[in-house]
């Protein structure tokens, strides 16, 4: 049987990454799931008062989400959902780790394709969010420069950082490396990350832990923000992603609240 028609199964482990209107009570709703990667649903009657999903159907926190049959129409990709149930995690602070799991979300829709499963960036995504939730702003931005990092490996557009990449040999630990979309891990001297540093983050992936990936970003991250930023952008094909637009209005509207007073 076409797996394109069958159901998807017995529960799977999601999180909500977007929802929009469908009608006057229905909604549709983007999910990442463990098992089967993204996948979208129709959540029928969510949006009534005492509908059991509405409360339910919010952003960052853990669902077990059971859906009904595959589309029959094989271009269509829209499920309808059974059923979701909260299980368990740690509601999202305000501020910057708020917008910053927005940002992760809007990563995850616009890169990953649908219904491809990646287990490992959906466990580092739920890290993720448990370390944002109780991080202060530095946390939070090595929390963010991690995830890029497993995002960009788990696509597959991530070089492996301890060698330069078009002639393979190890980095230099005192030299100067530029990460190219299209070259990889690049000389670049006088400037860039440092190839000790570099070292450390290969390590730090191939180890697996979001606690130690996020402890050898930790005194990489201003040096990191412009080479990943440059590689998310090339593979987005886009100079800016919606959420970070918001975050820089807000900080401005910030920034001349705070130069009026």
């Amino acid at each position: 049987m076409s797996t394109r028609r069958a159901s998807a199964g017995g529960p799977l482990a999601a999180f909500v990454l977007h929802h929009h209107d469908w009608s006057e009570t229905s909604l549709i709703v983007e999910f990442f799931t463990r098992e089967r990667g993204r996948m979208v649903a129709a959540a029928k009657g969510a949006k009534r008062p005492y509908s059991q999903l509405r409360p339910v159907l919010m952003p960052f926190q853990r669902l077990n989400v059971q859906f009904g049959k595959a589309p029959a129409d094989d271009s269509a990709e829209v499920y309808n959902l059974r059923s979701a149930e909260w299980a368990g995690g740690v509601p999202m602070t305000g501020g910057p780790a708020l917008f910053a799991g927005f940002y992760l979300n809007e990563l995850l829709l616009r890169l990953l394709a649908r219904q491809d499963a990646h287990p490992l960036l959906f466990d580092m995504y739920a890290d993720t969010l448990q370390a944002m939730s109780r991080a202060d702003e530095s946390g939070t931005q090595a929390a963010l420069r991690a995830f890029e990092l497993v995002l960009l490996r788990e696509l597959g557009v991530l070089p492996e950082l301890a060698l330069v990449t078009q002639t393979v040999l190890p980095v230099r630990l005192e030299g100067h490396y530029g990460l190219d979309a299209e070259a990889g891990v690049v000389e670049s001297p006088g400037s860039g990350l440092v190839g000790r540093m570099l070292v450390t983050l290969e390590a730090a992936l191939e180890h697996g832990s979001g606690v130690a990936l996020r402890q050898a970003v930790a005194g990489a991250v201003p040096p990191l923000r412009g080479p990943l930023r440059g590689l998310l952008h090339y593979h987005l094909g886009s100079s800016q992603l919606r959420t970070r637009r918001v975050m820089l209005d807000v900080q401005k509207l910030l920034d001349l609240e705070g130069t009026s007073r």
